[in-house]
């Protein structure tokens, strides 16, 4: 009986875990690596077709996201998940496949062009609908005989409607031993989900550490913010747009922006639009709406009670086809338009900052997490000018941020989980951080007195006896030339060379000229290598 760490150790994103129990193996989580990718992880070192089942947490990409992957490779296997989640991985493995598909159609393109070899999709639609084929929900609470020697349990963890901790019970040989995953432990007081709830004993925990390293901004009155924001743009005549994850976050919105029109919160804009554009966003409102009401807190509870749609209202526009997105820019009324992605690096979301980025009427409105390097953060930190679709845009727009509103707990939110044990875990497993929220997090445990660590990919655990079985270094990816190995790749790094040259040398010769023009040539030069990195 043996876990072996795949991914999300020291990074944040492609959950993965293998287990091995009366010499069958299991996954709990296999999701993609999104964003910089910082360290090497080993590849699942066994066959798809030799994996039994997969458990999982939630349905976010970076847990979700590789298992039409799984089943591309021989998988034929069970997905246990909750009802909910097994809903939304309906509609997100679809759209994720729908992206491998078009990336890779588009680096097609550019191949052919070039000469280049082509390119196959990390995995397609009919995997995906594959991968969904093997789900088997499960109800919170309920316990389980999943498989030979494995009993399981999920426990609302608060992060996302259907989200869950898994608690499993691993028997081999007459021994058994339980271990739990908590996945993504939520905030609390969120909209429309519940609290995280606390699980009361376990041997082993493998403990996510997101915010490991710091607390949130004390939460203030968030939809009072939301409706001055709204106030104060509209009152300009301009629009509020929100690049925002099309599920979870999006819904939230709409819980906010309901109760806003609800109580009259904006004044002299009573019947204000707004757009939902992500055909995602839509499908998943609709689950939303269709969910059974005990996966709701007692407040959304309580409003579906009275007969209120707790994330409906009156003036909401929902945008599915690229037509009836490209119409919202035709509508000259002050309005508010919800876009994907969250950090706009892709999606429609990057059409409506063009449109709206350079009006100074406008607000840009930030409602999440922006990584570092991604369009969403440099807005954050000041851009004067952005570049979009081969367009220089400049940043002329309000650039604001709603506070309150992460689906993460902090380091406060994930130790007031740990206290929910009655006593404490024999070991427990940091991961799914970066480096240094890991890090800071797993010496804040052993400080508190848990036997804490938290492994590298590769890294290997005996839980029968209690021990490490092989134990894995960091492995940093480095990121070398690609230049080497042909005529043609020297040549195009040639002429890369000889590009900054000219560049440099044309810089020199800016002296004397407007400082505007300079400060504009400094951002675009800043951006590019931004970009690249």
């Amino acid at each position: 009986m043996k876990i072996q760490f795949i991914g999300a150790t020291h990074e944040v994103t492609g959950s993965c875990t293998l287990l091995e129990v009366c010499g069958k193996k299991y996954l709990v989580d296999c999701g993609m690596e999104q964003g910089i990718d910082v360290f090497e992880n080993v590849p699942i070192p066994v066959p798809a077709n030799t994996i039994e089942a997969v458990f999982l947490t939630h349905a976010h990409i970076d847990h979700s996201g590789m298992l039409p992957k799984l089943y591309k490779d021989g998988f034929r296997g069970s997905i246990y998940a909750t009802t909910t989640t097994c809903d939304l991985c309906n509609i997100m493995l679809r759209d994720s496949a729908h992206i491998q598909e078009s990336e890779a159609e588009w680096q097609n393109r550019k191949a052919q062009r070039a000469g280049d070899d082509l390119v196959t999709p990390v995995y397609t639609l009919a995997d995906a609908i594959g991968a969904i084929s093997r789900f088997r929900p499960c109800e919170y609470g309920q316990v389980i005989q999943a498989e030979e020697g494995i009993v399981v349990r999920f426990s609302d963890i608060g992060h996302l409607l259907g989200s869950a901790c898994i608690e499993l019970w691993l028997t081999e040989d007459g021994v058994t031993k339980k271990i739990v995953f908590s996945g993504d432990v939520g905030n609390i007081d969120q909209p429309l989900i519940k609290d995280p709830l606390p699980v009361e004993e376990t041997e082993y925990l493998v403990m996510e550490s997101t915010y490991g390293n710091r607390l949130h901004e004390r939460p203030g009155n968030t939809v009072g913010e939301l409706a001055e924001i709204i106030q104060r743009t509209l009152d300009r005549g301009g629009n509020v747009v929100i690049p925002s994850f099309a599920v979870g976050r999006t819904q939230e919105m709409l819980y906010a922006i309901r109760q806003i029109k609800q109580e009259g919160m904006v004044h002299g804009h009573d019947s204000f639009p707004v757009y939902v554009d992500s055909p995602l966003a839509v499908e998943a409102t609709g689950i939303f709406l269709q969910c059974d009401q005990s996966c709701f807190d007692e407040e959304t509870a309580a409003l579906v009670k009275q007969g209120i749609n707790p994330i409906w209202f009156d003036d909401i526009c929902l945008s599915v086809t690229s037509d009836e997105s490209k119409q919202i820019n035709f509508d000259k009324r002050p309005k508010v338009i919800l876009s994907a992605s969250g950090m706009c690096e892709a999606g429609r979301i990057r059409h409506h900052l063009k449109h709206n980025l350079w009006g100074e009427e406008n607000t840009i409105l930030f409602v999440g997490y922006q990584a570092e390097g991604s369009l969403g953060r440099k807005l954050q930190d000041g851009a004067q000018y952005v570049r979009l679709f081969g367009e220089d845009i400049t940043v002329n727009a309000e650039i604001a941020a709603l506070h309150g509103t992460s689906g993460h707990a902090d380091q406060a939110g994930l130790l007031r989980w740990l206290a929910g044990f009655k006593e404490k875990p024999q070991k427990v497993f940091v991961n799914h951080g970066d480096d240094g929220a890991c890090m800071i997090f797993q010496k804040l445990l052993t400080q508190m007195g848990y036997y804490a660590e938290a492994p590298y990919s590769g890294t290997e655990y005996d839980l029968i006896n209690g021990r490490m079985t092989v134990f894995a270094d960091s492995k940093p990816i480095r990121r070398e030339e690609k230049t080497k190995g042909s005529a043609r790749a020297r040549a195009v790094y040639g002429d890369l060379l000889a590009a900054a040259e000219a560049l440099l040398a044309f810089v020199k010769t800016c002296r004397g000229r407007t400082n505007k023009d300079n400060a504009k040539l400094a951002s675009q030069i800043r951006n590019l290598i931004d970009k690249w990195k």
